[in-house]
């Protein structure tokens, strides 16, 4: 009897501990997913921006048509440079590969959001422009439309 006391007491300690841990992960979750006053203005913007992301070195081109994203980029992105090209590259390819996914199941995500599949290979280079305003882009879009592009938290 006393064995079976001591098992129970046991795992009721590993269920609070277990159930204490997922408490304090989802809280620092959200912390870490706070919108500014900044950003929610940027957020909130309803004029169109275009943004053109090319590069003089290369012949790649993405056009970005999303209210307030320039200013999001401007004005709370981080600057060019903070992070190294290699690093923006694997971030960019494996948020493509979730993009892509989703935008044929329309059925399972919204067309609205996922409208036109992003031609992204991993091999050629871009440079640093495309990928920093790319890496940046969908930032902004999982913070503004509260989606996750990948196993990382979007943020800034």
């Amino acid at each position: 009897m006393k064995k079976r006391k001591n098992k129970s007491v046991l795992l009721n300690f590993i269920i609070i501990f277990i159930f204490a841990l997922v408490l304090i992960s989802c809280g620092s979750t959200k912390e870490s997913l706070a919108i500014s006053n900044d950003e929610k203005v940027a957020f909130e913007q309803v004029e169109g921006d275009t943004i053109t992301i090319s590069s003089d070195k290369t012949e790649y081109e993405i056009i970005i048509i999303e209210p307030g994203f320039y200013t999001w980029l401007n004005s709370i992105a981080k600057p060019e440079g903070y992070y190294s090209q290699n690093f923006l590259e694997n971030r960019n390819y494996l948020m493509v590969l979730e993009w892509n996914q989703r935008v044929l199941q329309p059925m399972r995500y919204s067309p609205n959001l996922y409208e036109l599949q992003i031609d992204y290979i991993k091999n050629i280079d871009y440079g640093y422009e495309v990928n920093y305003k790319l890496y940046n882009y969908f930032i902004y879009f999982q913070r503004k439309y509260n989606q996750r592009l990948g196993p990382f938290i979007p943020r800034i």
